[in-house]
């Protein structure tokens, strides 16, 4: 296999590309688990990842006076994978969320809507520098912010809304 990728053929070109592709998009999943406690999994990933990254960057390494083009493909794949990485998280969702909503609107029908969509919500009544706010907050799986932010946008048109990333909930409603 070793001196297969050495050479100087198509399929060697597939393979840094390919290869280079799916180890950067596993890494970049891979530091989401880390920093989101999934020490286990990101662990087993990283040893695919450096396996993989040592057969690719190898062939390139050791060819790459000779075949220049195996850079330019390892790295145009670099670029991509990092592209590629970042939308399958996007798409995995992994994690927790936190959405927080401030407005001077009534929010007793958003409140039943939210819960009615299994979704726990917490109210504050709060001071803003126009008077009195509502501060909603709902801890949710990050799978579920795109489909409750519109939710929320079509019930209360003029509110301030953040969505922040949460490593750890601990007791609450949150709905799988």
């Amino acid at each position: 296999m070793l001196e297969y990728l050495s050479g100087n053929n198509i399929g060697v070109y597939f393979i840094i590309f390919f290869g280079k592709i799916i180890e950067v998009a596993i890494a970049t999943v891979r530091i989401v688990l880390i920093s989101r406690g999934q020490r286990t999994v990101g662990a087993i990933i990283a040893f695919l990842e450096v396996l993989m990254w040592i057969f690719i960057s190898g062939s390139v390494i050791v060819g790459v006076a000779k075949y220049p083009l195996k850079a330019v493909v390892y790295s145009v794949a670099f670029a991509l994978g990092t592209f590629l990485g970042s939308m399958l998280e996007d798409y995995l969702a992994l994690g927790l969320s936190t959405i927080q909503i401030i407005t001077s609107e009534d929010t007793k029908a958003l409140q039943q809507i939210l819960r009615e969509n299994y979704l726990a919500v917490t109210v504050i009544k709060g001071e803003g520098k126009d008077g009195p706010k509502d501060i909603l907050t709902i801890h949710l799986k990050r799978k579920r912010v795109k489909t409750t932010v519109p939710l929320i946008n079509q019930h209360l048109t003029n509110s301030l809304i953040t969505v922040t990333d949460v490593k750890i909930v601990k007791g609450g409603y949150i709905r799988k």
